[in-house]
């Protein structure tokens, strides 16, 4: 299990690569508010493997939204209560994750946890973030040479 942000789902979405999410967890929780952020976003429904949690009357959202979006502010007080790793992508919000003690992976971690496991090869992982790149998706160039550097070495 995890919780996730909408970054690393709506790419998934556009991508048609639910599977790469579904490879590595039974079930990804989200709160309501990402649920939302990414039916505005995207078109379509999401997959059986998501559970949506609604949260409700918690401070801490109050206070992380003076510095992030309410969807990242409610995945991190999710990812809090549920005791689980949050998938999140924003470097702020990875940031603020990291304060709370809370392990975190983002869209090149999951790629490259499909490939340690066997699901996907580095082929297939180099083409993936090529399209995620060209959909306007930035990524740090000396993040995406340290995880292809992983990827080869896998």
């Amino acid at each position: 299990m995890i919780v996730s942000d909408t970054t690393t789902p709506f790419i998934l979405m556009e991508t048609g690569r639910w599977e790469l999410l579904s490879n590595l967890f039974c079930r990804v929780s989200i709160p309501q508010a990402v649920y939302e952020e990414l039916l505005c976003k995207g078109e379509g429904s999401l997959p059986d493997f998501f559970e949506i949690i609604e949260i409700k009357d918690d401070p801490m959202i109050e206070t992380l939204e003076m510095l992030l979006d309410r969807g990242e502010s409610e995945a991190i007080v999710l990812a809090l209560r549920l005791g689980q790793p949050l998938i999140i992508d924003e470097k702020k919000g990875r940031k603020i994750a990291r304060r709370y003690g809370i392990e975190i992976v983002g869209l090149l971690g999951i790629v490259y946890l499909n490939v340690k496991k066997g699901r996907l090869d580095a082929k297939g992982a180099f083409e993936f973030l090529d399209e995620v790149q060209e959909r306007g998706f930035r990524i740090s160039e000396s993040l995406l040479q340290r995880m292809k550097q992983k990827v080869i070495q896998v």
